[in-house]
């Protein structure tokens, strides 16, 4: 019997409606809408296609919408300028620099000039170190934080269970290993040089697969009743000529052996970008 399918659209819109809602009522009180403000530097399309979505979600919310599109061209000197111009700006609560950038911008510079009390992408090293030290005042990415919305949502108490992470990036493998740390999972993070990896995996109850390589996790690789949580998004040819979009775990065989697991599309996806929408109300709400 396949596994429950974990309905990651259907999560994102039911906390957007929440997040509606609040805002509402802390417009009421404060006189203003949370703030935010995104940073696109060049002409990525798929960079486009992530900022127009974030906006527009942005506004249907009831938050305020500030963006700044700059050509590939710009200079790391006014990016950088823009950037503090935007944490000395009482009406932007959160500020998102769109990744990449060109390569001639040094991202972790820009990403460091944030201020760390509107860095709602969690990427600053002081949100770094507040979640990895458990202080609540952490601002945690956004994929990472929607991951595990989803999870706690299907599992319940994630208390001693045995949770393996495929992938050590910054932007989800690490911090959602912090984050199953926090919860009292048994964390083991896996990556490229795991030996006998197949063997990690199956030992997993949570199985977190953000390692971008398409179809890599396969269904023997998988415990009887395990939950995958399958954060690659990766675009392969199709047989029609086209392409596809398609997770890390080769879905088709690990649904089938899964006790539930989220699909590519419409899993982890849609809730990373209500969760940048949670992120700036929460930004707001600490610094008012």
């Amino acid at each position: 019997m396949a596994g429950a399918i974990i309905d990651g659209k259907a999560r994102a819109a039911k906390l957007r409606e929440t997040l509606t809602g609040e805002i509402a009522d802390l417009k009421a009180k404060t006189g203003r809408a949370p703030g935010l403000a995104v940073v696109l530097v060049g002409e990525d399309p798929a960079s486009k296609v992530y900022v127009r979505n974030k906006a527009e979600q942005t506004r249907e919310v009831g938050m305020l919408s500030l963006e700044f599109k700059l050509p590939e061209e710009t200079h790391e000197a006014e990016v950088l300028a823009l950037v503090q111009r935007l944490n000395a700006d009482p009406t932007v609560d959160g500020i998102l620099v769109q990744l990449p950038l060109p390569k001639h911008i040094d991202s972790a510079k820009v990403l460091l000039t944030i201020d760390p009390e509107k860095d709602v992408d969690g990427f600053h090293a002081v949100n770094v170190g507040r979640l990895w030290t458990g202080d609540k005042r952490a601002l945690v990415p956004c994929t990472p934080t929607g991951s595990m919305i989803l999870l706690k949502d299907t599992v319940g108490s994630l208390t001693g269970a045995n949770a393996v992470v495929i992938g050590r990036s910054n932007i989800v493998g690490k911090p959602m290993a912090a984050l199953l740390l926090a919860e009292s999972c048994t964390v083991t993070m896996a990556h490229s040089k795991t030996r006998e990896i197949e063997a990690v995996v199956r030992q997993a109850d949570i199985v977190i697969a953000a390692v971008g390589v398409p179809n890599m996790v396969r269904g023997s690789w998988i415990k009887p009743g395990a939950t995958i949580i399958d954060v690659g998004i990766n675009r392969i040819p199709s047989d029609n000529g086209k392409t596809k979009l398609v997770g890390d775990c080769q879905y088709e065989e690990c649904a089938a052996v899964a006790g539930a697991i989220t699909p590519v599309p419409g899993g982890v996806g849609p809730m990373t970008i209500a969760c940048l929408l949670l992120n700036t109300v929460t930004a707001f709400k600490n610094r008012n």
